[in-house]
């Protein structure tokens, strides 16, 4: 791999790391702004983001790639799209409307320990000794920040549900990254990002229309703001910036250098939210980074 084309990759993967980041601190700052739910918010972070991923998908559909999509493309395109942006992001948003943006970053940041499992499992791939150290030191870092956090948050009595939500949003994307890992190369990083997000559009749509009546719902500037905020900065261009990344450097690389998300994440939620950084959150936000690095440094 030429170094230019990695510092490449490394920067766009770093960046679209640290904005993806900024999600959790926009849901939270929406949900005290604007009493808005979980549905409404992300209803309105695809609905300002639909436009560029409709117009980017035409675009990439011409110059990415000439060969037609198979119908089994389709369908795994669509799956994907539906669990990592649709079904994903709905337990994700539920579950910040009860727990600190900082302990969500880290549950969500599981999803490459279930990512090694479900190749393992799924796909019959070896699981090497590395691999293993790495899945113990998560899961005890997660352990040690989640009680840690919970003796702080003890009085909150959706804090367990809002945690079990963030953790079902790890599983599902995980099941999403697995899926852009096999499909990436073949569709094309731009088109499948765009397919699969505008999949993911219309089944929360689809949602927002059967749960909320759509007469009832009001834009005001500051739901405005946070949806666009939402859907540009935090969804359209990191969702590009990683799957293009993945392309330069491939997803070991990158799921090392996306380590800073929880690190970029509680950082923003202390200066933003004020949301406290205790002991207990550090030592356990480094070994799950510590175990998520030894995972993405073995192939």
């Amino acid at each position: 791999m030429k170094k230019k084309t990695y510092f490449a990759g490394f920067g766009i993967a770093l960046l679209g790391s640290i904005l993806f980041s900024t999600k959790a601190i926009f849901v939270k700052l929406a949900f005290h702004a604007t009493h808005a739910d979980a549905i409404t918010l992300l209803g309105l972070r695809m609905l300002f983001s639909f436009p560029f991923f409709f117009v980017i998908a035409l675009l990439a559909s011409n110059k990415e790639s000439s060969s037609k999509l198979s119908l089994k493309q389709w369908v795994y395109i669509a799956i994907t799209g539906l669990l990592g942006y649709y079904i994903s992001s709905l337990f994700d948003f539920v579950g910040l409307q009860y727990i600190s943006a900082g302990l969500e970053r880290l549950i969500l940041f599981l999803y490459p320990t279930f990512s090694v499992l479900i190749n393992t499992f799924l796909f019959k791939t070896k699981l090497h000794v590395t691999q293993v150290l790495a899945l113990l030191l998560t899961y005890i870092g997660i352990g040690i920040a989640y009680f840690g956090e919970m003796r702080i948050d003890a009085n909150n009595p959706q804090f367990f549900y809002g945690s079990l939500m963030v953790f079902l949003c790890s599983i599902t994307y995980s099941f999403y990254l697995v899926g852009t890992g096999r499909l990436v190369n073949r569709v094309g990083a731009t088109r499948f990002t765009s397919y699969a997000m505008l999949f993911a559009t219309v089944g929360i749509f689809a949602n927002y229309a059967v749960v909320k009546p759509l007469t009832g719902f009001i834009f005001t500037p500051n739901v405005i703001g946070y949806g666009a905020a939402l859907a540009i900065i935090a969804t359209v261009i990191p969702s590009f910036m990683i799957s293009n990344a993945i392309k330069k450097i491939g997803s070991n690389n990158v799921s090392i250098i996306t380590s800073i998300g929880p690190v970029s994440t509680i950082i923003q939620a202390h200066y933003v939210l004020g949301e406290k950084i205790f002991q207990a959150q550090i030592i356990g936000t480094m070994l799950v980074v510590i175990g998520v690095l030894l995972i993405g440094t073995k192939k």
